[in-house]
């Protein structure tokens, strides 16, 4: 079997939205940011959600089949991407003193800088080794508004803000984090945003 060729820098150049998924594993409602959404088909209407499987969202999902894509606005501030993209369900509670809009599937949906809402059910499961890939179809599906969405291209130019590292190390390129020895293991697994090392770049 052939080397696999990985795709670096390149990969940045493919378009992607962002969202909030939220979720529940029956006692506590969670949410977390992804970038992978993509509507497969038209007849019958399927849509793919890839999680990395690291992250606590994907095992519930695998419990419960439900999820919903709340698809963000480009009003949506950079607090939306701290309490659901940096932190993990595993240890708190996300939407903790939040007032609460569940849909018909009994699962959270956020009420702000979002555009639309889709409901999903698993009806499929494929492992990718580092991610699963969930097949879903739609339960139900509406649109907020006309905002634009936000895109991952339109995040890092106008919503992160900008990475200012200090002394010696690494930066990884998508969350900002700092590895602050040397060198950077090639197996290194950014604790924030769970991208490998070819993501991180040396500080100069």
């Amino acid at each position: 079997m052939s080397e696999e060729v990985k795709g670096g820098t390149a990969l940045f150049k493919l378009g992607y939205g962002l969202y909030v998924l939220t979720l529940s594993d029956g006692e506590k409602d969670n949410g977390l940011i992804v970038n992978t959404v993509v509507q497969l088909s038209h007849e019958p209407e399927r849509i793919a959600v890839s999680i990395n499987k690291q992250n606590y969202s994907h095992d519930i999902i695998r419990k419960t089949k439900k999820i919903n894509v709340n698809c963000l606005t480009e009003s949506a501030p950079f607090s939306i991407f701290e309490k659901f993209g940096f932190t993990s369900g595993r240890e708190v509670d996300k939407f903790k003193g939040d007032k609460k809009t569940k849909l018909q599937n009994g699962l959270v949906a956020l009420t702000e800088n979002v555009n639309a809402i889709i409901s999903l059910e698993v009806i499929d499961y494929i492992d990718l080794n580092s991610h699963g890939l969930f097949i879903c179809k739609i339960t139900e599906a509406f649109t907020l508004n006309e905002e634009p969405s936000m895109t991952y291209a339109y995040y890092h130019k106008n919503v992160k803000p900008k990475a200012q590292p200090k002394g010696k190390g690494y930066v990884c390129k998508i969350c900002g984090y700092v590895y602050e020895n040397e060198p950077l293991p090639k197996d290194f697994i950014c604790p924030i945003c769970k991208h490998p090392s070819s993501d991180f770049e040396k500080i100069k």
